[in-house]
C-alpha cells in the first residue's frame, strides 16, 4: 500500500472545478471533482489552443531603426523608444489554452456514507469511494489513454463540452454511436475560422454491460471507458482512426494500470522527503492539512510542507510529457485562462522547472527541450528581425505552436528582453551538468546565445552596453518618477551575455568571444545589486519579479565563497524588494534566490507568503495570488526546488550540505537528489548536532562537501555508495 505521505484524500466532493483531483500523462489530463451521482470529469489536453490569429503572427522588423532607438534610450526618451520596439503593433495574445470536455456520469440520487476520494501520487490513480460504489481513473503513460473504471450500478455516461466561458464562436456537438461491438461516445468541437487549429474531437469507448440511449450511454454494472482526444489542423475528422486505437487496446482496468505504473512510479519514487511527520498528522484529510496551516500562518507546518513537496513533483511530472508544464499545468476546467495560459518564459517556466533535474525528473527537462527544439529556428528569425543579428532572441511567451517574438506593448517591450535564450536553454545545460548526458544540439545553441550577444553589444562613452535593454516587468524611473521599462544593461541581461559568452566557450572549446568586452555589474548606494548596471537607473523595490537575480539563482555566479561582496549586495537587494500583490512566483523566486545566499529564515519567510497565504486548492495544484485566487501551476511546481535548495545545493566538484536550514524543521531525511557534477545524494539526514549523507557518483571524482561543521574532501569510486558525516 502507499505510504500516506505519497497520497491525499478528502472526506467531500470538489465544490468547485479548482479542487478537482488531478491526472495526467504529460498530455491527457483529467479534473475529478467526485461527486457520487452526478460527476463531471474535465478531460484536457496539452495542446488544446484556441485559434486567434497569432499563429501567423512574427516578430516586427526593427533592425533599420536600431540606431534610432538605441539614440532615444540614451537620451532619456526612453518612452518613445518603447513604442518604436513594438513596431508600431497593438498588444496581440498567445492562443489561449482552453479545457476540453467533460464526461459526466448521472445515477439516481442516494445516500453516500463512508465517502472518500483520493490521489495516489506513485500511481497516478484517482479514486472515488462511497457505500453505492467507486469509480476509478488515471491517464496511462504506457498506452497514452485516460481510462476509467465505473463500479457504481446503473448509471449513464454522456459528454458535454458545456464549461465555463465558453465561446460562442466554438461550436460543440456530441453523439453516442455504435460500431460493431462496440460503443463510443463522441464530442467534436469546431474552432472559429482564425488561423489556427481546425477543432479537436475527443472519442470515449465503453466496455461493459452498456447500451446506447440518445447522445448518451445507459450502463449497468462495472464498465471500462478509454478515451483519446485528437486535434486536427485541417478537416477531415479522424475518428475512424481514433476508434481502431482505442478498440486495439488490450486489458482490463487492472491490467492497463500495471503497464502504466512503472512508467509513473519509477521517475515519481526518485526522490523522497520525510521530515518526521506524526502518522495521525499524515492521515489528515487534505481539507484539514490546508485548515491547520491557515490556522496559524505565522509557522510553517511540517505535515502540509512534507505534502506539498511530493504533490509538486506529483504534478509537475503529470503535466509534463510532450510540453512541459503551461502556467496551468496540464489542467484547465473553465475557459478564458489568465496570461492565455501559455508558457510565461520570462519567469514563470524556468520557476516551474526548477526541481526537474535536481529532483531527479530528467522526462520534464526532456519535455523543455521538445518545446525548445521546435522553437529555436524561430529564435534566429526574431534576431534577425529585431536586431539583424546572429543568434538566437526568446519571446516572453508562447502557446507550444511556434516561438515567434510578437507579444510586445510599450509597458512591456519585450523585443528588448535580450536574456531569453540563455535562461530558456539554463535547464538543457543544467541537464548536462547532472547527468552528463551529451548536449547534442544544445551546445550549438548555446554559442548562437554568445554570438547574439556579441552581435547587439555596443560601447556607450567607452563602457561596453546592451542597449536597448530590459527587465521584466519594470523599468528604471523617467523623470516624472513614472516607470519606463526600456533601459540600458539590464542586470539580468548582463548576467546572460556574461554567463553565454563563458559557456559557449566551455562546450566549444571555440575562442571566438574571447576579446568580447561585457558589462560588469554595479553596486548602487544602498549596497544593493542594481536592477541596471548604469548610473542613474532607479526602478520600483515594490515589485514582483527580481530578475536582477539571475546571477545569483539559477546561474551560480555570484555566490557567498568565490564573490562574497556582490553576494552581500545581493542580499541587501532582495530584502529591499517588496510583495507587490503576493504573487506566488515572485515569492517563490525570492525564496530560491535567499537559499543560494544562504538565509534559511529569508527562504522561510517567503514561503509562508504562500503557504500562509491560502494560496493551495484541495488537489495542492496552486493559486497565483493570496486566497486562492486564479488557478495557476508555479508554486504548485516550483516547491519542492525550494525546498531542495534549502538543504542540498552543487556545483561540479562541490557539494554543499543544508545551507540554508529552515527555521521549524530540525530534523528530516531528503533521498535521491541529483547534483550538478553528477552526483547522487541517496540519502541526507539531519537533526540537531549532525548531518550525514551517503553520495554515490558513476563516475570517480573528488569532491568538497560543505556542511555545518566545515568541509572535507571525499572521494568518490565509481557506483560505490560514500558515508559523509558533516
Amino acid at each position: 500500500m502507499t505510504p500516506v505521505a505519497h497520497r491525499i484524500h478528502d472526506t467531500a466532493p470538489a465544490a468547485d472545478w479548482t479542487d478537482a483531483f488531478l491526472t495526467g500523462n504529460g498530455e491527457l489530463g483529467l479534473m475529478v471533482p467526485g461527486h457520487p451521482h452526478a460527476e463531471r470529469i474535465v478531460v484536457n489536453h496539452h495542446r488544446l489552443v484556441l485559434p486567434n490569429g497569432s499563429r501567423s503572427a512574427r516578430a516586427p522588423e526593427l533592425a533599420d531603426r536600431l540606431p534610432q532607438i538605441r539614440a532615444l534610450v540614451l537620451a532619456g526618451r526612453r518612452v518613445e523608444a518603447a513604442r518604436l520596439l513594438t513596431g508600431g503593433r497593438g498588444l496581440t495574445w498567445t492562443q489561449s489554452f482552453h479545457p476540453g470536455f467533460a464526461l459526466t456520469v448521472d445515477a439516481a440520487p442516494g445516500p453516500a456514507h463512508g465517502y472518500r476520494r483520493g490521489t495516489d501520487f506513485t500511481t497516478g490513480e484517482v479514486a472515488v469511494r462511497w457505500s453505492g460504489g467507486r469509480r476509478r481513473c488515471f491517464v496511462s503513460r504506457a498506452d497514452g489513454v485516460a481510462v476509467l473504471h465505473l463500479d457504481q450500478g446503473d448509471c449513464v455516461v454522456g459528454a458535454t463540452g458545456d464549461l465555463p466561458g465558453r465561446p460562442a464562436g466554438v461550436r460543440y456537438e456530441s453523439t453516442a454511436y455504435r460500431r460493431g461491438e462496440w460503443v463510443y461516445l463522441r464530442v467534436r468541437a469546431r474552432y472559429p475560422d482564425a488561423g489556427g487549429a481546425y477543432g479537436f474531437e475527443g472519442l470515449t469507448l465503453l466496455r461493459g454491460d452498456v447500451a446506447v440511449d440518445g447522445d448518451r450511454v445507459r450502463v449497468r454494472g462495472p464498465a471500462l471507458l478509454t478515451t483519446l482526444v485528437e486535434r486536427p489542423d485541417t478537416p477531415p475528422w479522424r475518428t475512424v482512426e481514433v476508434e481502431r486505437r482505442l478498440a486495439a487496446l488490450v486489458g482490463d482496468y487492472d491490467e492497463l494500470l500495471a503497464r502504466h505504473v512503472p512508467r509513473h512510479a519509477v521517475p515519481y519514487g526518485r526522490v523522497g522527503l520525510d521530515l518526521g511527520v506524526p502518522d495521525a498528522d499524515r492521515e489528515l484529510p487534505v481539507g484539514d492539512l490546508l485548515a491547520r496551516q491557515a490556522a496559524a500562518p505565522r509557522r510553517l507546518d511540517p505535515a502540509l510542507l512534507e505534502r506539498l513537496f511530493h504533490a509538486g513533483r506529483y504534478l509537475l511530472f503529470s503535466a509534463s510529457g510532450v510540453l512541459p508544464p503551461r502556467l496551468t499545468g496540464l489542467w484547465l476546467g473553465a475557459w478564458d485562462a489568465a496570461w492565455a495560459g501559455d508558457f510565461t518564459t520570462d519567469a514563470n517556466l524556468n520557476l516551474q522547472l526548477a526541481a526537474a533535474n535536481v529532483g531527479a525528473l530528467p522526462e520534464v527537462t526532456a519535455a523543455h527541450a521538445r518545446l525548445v527544439a521546435g522553437q529555436v529556428a524561430h529564435w534566429r528569425d526574431n534576431a534577425r528581425a529585431v536586431y539583424g543579428a546572429r543568434g538566437l532572441l526568446a519571446p516572453s511567451r508562447t502557446d507550444g505552436e511556434h516561438g515567434h517574438l510578437f507579444h510586445v506593448h510599450p509597458d512591456w517591450p519585450f523585443t528588448a528582453w535580450l536574456a531569453g535564450a540563455d535562461w530558456l536553454l539554463h535547464p538543457l545545460h543544467e541537464h548536462h551538468l547532472v547527468t552528463g548526458a551529451p548536449l547534442g544540439p544544445v551546445a550549438g545553441w548555446l554559442a548562437e546565445v554568445a554570438d547574439f550577444f556579441a552581435d547587439v553589444l555596443t560601447e556607450v562613452d567607452g563602457r561596453p552596453a546592451l542597449v536597448p535593454s530590459y527587465s521584466p516587468e519594470t523599468g528604471p524611473h523617467d523623470d516624472a518618477g513614472r516607470s519606463a521599462p526600456v533601459a540600458v544593461n539590464a542586470t539580468m541581461d548582463v548576467a546572460a551575455a556574461r554567463h553565454a559568452v563563458r559557456v559557449a566557450a566551455e562546450v566549444t572549446g571555440a575562442d571566438r568571444w574571447a576579446g568580447l568586452r561585457l558589462p560588469d555589474y554595479r553596486v548602487d548606494g544602498r549596497g544593493a545589486l542594481a536592477e541596471w548596471a548604469w548610473p542613474g537607473s532607479v526602478g520600483d523595490e515594490d515589485h514582483r519579479h527580481v530578475s536582477h537575480l539571475y546571477p545569483v539563482w539559477p546561474l551560480d555566479e555570484i555566490d557567498p565563497d568565490r564573490t562574497p561582496e556582490l553576494a552581500a549586495a545581493a542580499h541587501r537587494a532582495l530584502t529591499l524588494r517588496g510583495d507587490e500583490d503576493g504573487s506566488a512566483h515572485g515569492g517563490l523566486h525570492r525564496a530560491l534566490a535567499a537559499a543560494r545566499l544562504r538565509d534559511g529564515p529569508l527562504v522561510a519567510a517567503n514561503l509562508l507568503k504562500i503557504v500562509g497565504a491560502d494560496m493551495f486548492f484541495r488537489s495542492l495544484m496552486s493559486a497565483h495570488n493570496p486566497g486562492r485566487v486564479t488557478w495557476n501551476a508555479d508554486a504548485a511546481h516550483a516547491l519542492p526546488a525550494v525546498l531542495i535548495e534549502s538543504l542540498v545545493q552543487s556545483r561540479p566538484g562541490a557539494l554543499r550540505l543544508l545551507p540554508a536550514p529552515l527555521p521549524g524543521l530540525p530534523s528530516g531525511t531528503l533521498r535521491g537528489v541529483t547534483c550538478r557534477g553528477r552526483v547522487t545524494v541517496e540519502e541526507l539526514t539531519w537533526r540537531p548536532g549532525g548531518v550525514r549523507a551517503r553520495l554515490v557518483s558513476p563516475v570517480a571524482q573528488r569532491l568538497l562537501v560543505h556542511g555545518p561543521a566545515g568541509e572535507r574532501w571525499v572521494t568518490l569510486a565509481p557506483e560505490q555508495p560514500c558515508e559523509v558525516v558533516c
